[in-house]
């Protein structure tokens, strides 16, 4: 049985129907169209076409920018602090995963925030600092995974 082989080549060397195909599974992935037929319209490539590569011409996309951090606060039980704590998130290009908060005890919660940062515009630590920053931030640990 013969064995896969794979290549990287840049995008700017090959066919344009490569590149037709891969937006059209992006068009798909992502919903921006709800079927094959959709997809193709907006790439302007033919049903045959996307067929014939779909399995067979992909993005690349570099491991490094899969870096998760887990940042774990307590926060003053007050309006606003957590929406503050995410916007920061937000304007940093970090990708939210999960948010988990427990019940405030004490005038007191405990809140978990992971996020994707593999393509934020700053740093981890640059990060971790404006979180400190935020008014109403108690305390705060993270692990960057």
């Amino acid at each position: 049985m013969a064995q896969n082989s794979y290549l990287v080549i840049d995008e700017r060397v090959l066919p344009e129907v490569y590149q037709t195909v891969v937006l059209a599974s992006s068009l798909l992935e992502s919903g921006e169209a709800a079927n094959t037929s959709e997809a193709v319209k907006l790439a302007g490539i033919s049903r045959s076409v996307y067929y014939k590569y779909k399995d067979a011409v992909f993005p690349y996309i570099k491991k490094e920018n899969t870096g998760i951090l887990t940042v774990q606060f307590i926060l003053v039980d007050r309006p606003g602090v957590l929406v503050s704590l995410l916007t920061v998130f937000y304007e940093a290009g970090a990708n939210i995963l999960t948010v988990n908060q427990n019940i405030p005890v004490k005038g007191r919660a405990f809140v978990s925030v992971s996020a994707r940062i593999g393509r934020m515009s700053q740093t981890p630590d640059a990060l971790l600092e404006q979180l400190k920053a935020v008014n109403g931030v108690v305390k705060i640990e993270s692990i960057v995974d």
